[in-house]
């Protein structure tokens, strides 16, 4: 049985994302980065999305990356929800739903769970939405 990571820790995520693009959560340390476990299937996921696209458009520019951890259990609907936004980020899709690989490592129940990181590579929010999410990404981008 895995933990939930806290804060301060490090997520150690690595995986070649649908699009082929090779994911390894330690280069991209210097940057800040949300890690977000999702599924188009959830409907809090979903209402969050606009927030999250427009935080990685206001921030990208920045330094400010996302790692989508894709809880679907099938390839179309990813895809067919992808295609309608701009989620121009790397998404993990290993088709098990809850038995999703990275989730179980990391302990993830419910859904969405996010971890927003820090430049330093730990852990410096979870499970931020709206404003609050918005206003962190800031913090951590201004920080040195």
């Amino acid at each position: 049985q895995f933990s939930v990571p806290q804060l301060g820790d490090r997520l150690e995520i690595k995986f070649t994302a649908t699009d082929k693009r090779e994911v390894d959560l330690a280069a991209l340390k210097g940057k800040v980065v949300l890690v977000d476990f999702w599924a188009s299937w959830c409907g809090p996921c979903r209402a969050e999305m606009p927030n999250v696209i427009s935080a990685y458009e206001k921030f990208h520019d920045q330094g400010f990356e996302i790692v989508g951890i894709s809880l679907d259990q099938q390839r179309e609907a990813l895809d067919q929800f992808l295609k309608t936004r701009k989620m121009p980020w790397p998404q993990y899709f290993d088709g098990k739903g809850w038995e999703n690989e990275i989730a179980r490592k990391h302990g993830i129940t419910s859904i969405p769970a996010t971890f927003l990181i820090g430049k330093d590579g730990a852990i410096a929010a979870k499970d931020l939405r709206g404003t609050k999410l918005t206003e962190k990404i800031a913090e951590l981008i201004a920080a040195k």
